[in-house]
């Protein structure tokens, strides 16, 4: 299902059927756009309420649905706050996880032991919550562009170079969660996987995202392949597996990206399979995983994302390793605008540290 969907809204599906599904799709695109500009309508006139926080909110969203890389643009975000000896939390609704802990959290959670992952689908309750118990000194508010109810003091929005406008339009129709025009929301737009784009198409790009927000600064970031992983804490280098063969599956909002970035490590992808976005892995899809695996050729490692390893937990899939690419981000350009942003966002200058919160 989820391969046939984005078959449809790519346009690539032919056929009858095909066309009269995506007409469906079209229409059913309408009334969500209508009740998207509603809402927001009714936030900037003031007639719904933002709830400010006691300390600076630093929101993380993008315009469209899954796939632009916010896990590690938060985890970067969060990093720079540590290193300023700042006390972060990071909040999320949680979408699409079990026991309240998605892949995401499990993610950040591995790489960030020091900062705590609050989740919940009221985050005006979760950022009391921060500031109370945890003495919180700043917020990173997780897939929060659309979250207006909890005022952010800065929103920076991701949009994934690969694909930035969700083949430009509407849920369901596209993956657009929002018109492109409310980009002018924005106090900063992150362009993200710029290494998997030409330099005029980024170009265009980056043109196109200052018409729509001439108010945000711009920054060129790129998903760096750090190393492989396994769910036993080994490492291998990014070398080690250059220049052979693997096959590959994830559970992303944007795999071709995931396949794009295994061709750039000169790895040559003989299988690839993929799953929805936050896929559960069952007991019946492991097994599956394990007789596919087992079908390829003899001594070939299966290759998987950080988020789709911290839900499964082997470190082998038959006779298969099991490795998983972890990902950081890099800033190509616009490091120093980001950084200042992040710091003119909580009332500081390099080297300060935060007020205390008011308390109620």
């Amino acid at each position: 299902m989820h391969e046939r969907y984005h078959s449809l809204v790519r346009g690539e599906a032919r056929g009858l059927g095909a066309m009269l599904l995506r007409g469906g799709l079209w229409a059913a695109s309408v009334p969500y756009g209508m009740t998207v500009r509603l809402r927001n309508c009714l936030y900037d006139w003031g007639l719904l309420a933002s709830h400010r926080a006691r300390v600076p909110v630093i929101s993380v969203g993008n315009l469209t649905l899954g796939g632009t890389g916010k896990t590690p643009c938060v985890e970067w975000i969060a990093r720079y706050f540590r290193q300023h000896d700042v006390r972060v939390a990071i909040l999320s609704r949680g979408y699409g996880g079990r026991e309240g802990r998605n892949d995401e959290a499990l993610v950040l959670e591995e790489n960030l032991a020091d900062v705590p992952h609050l989740q919940d689908p009221d985050r005006v309750a979760l950022a009391e919550t921060a500031v109370t118990e945890l003495e919180s000194e700043v917020l990173v508010l997780d897939d929060g562009f659309q979250h207006r109810r909890l005022h952010r003091d800065l929103d920076i929005v991701l949009i994934d170079a690969t694909n930035p406008w969700g083949h430009g339009r509407l849920f369901p129709a596209g993956l657009l969660r929002e018109p492109v025009s409310s980009l002018a929301r924005a106090h900063m737009a992150l362009l993200t996987r710029c290494d998997l784009v030409d330099r005029e198409e980024l170009r265009k790009l980056t043109d196109r995202v200052q018409r729509l927000a001439p108010a945000a600064a711009v920054a060129a970031t790129r998903h760096r392949p750090a190393c492989f992983v396994n769910s036993d804490g080994a490492t291998r280098n990014l070398e080690e597996l250059a220049g052979r063969s693997a096959a590959a599956f994830c559970g992303l909002g944007n795999p071709d990206a995931f396949e794009r970035t295994l061709a750039n490590l000169n790895i040559n992808v003989v299988a690839f399979r993929t799953f929805a976005d936050h896929h559960e892995y069952t007991r019946t899809d492991v097994e599956d995983l394990r007789a596919w695996g087992q079908g390829q050729p003899e001594g070939l490692p299966l290759l998987t994302t950080q988020k789709d390893l911290v839900k499964l937990r082997v470190s082998r899939l038959g006779a298969r390793e099991l490795w998983a690419l972890r990902i950081e981000l890099e800033v190509e350009t616009g490091q120093e605008a980001l950084q200042e942003k992040l710091l003119t966002a909580c009332g500081l200058r390099e080297g300060e540290t935060p007020a205390e919160p008011s308390r109620r």
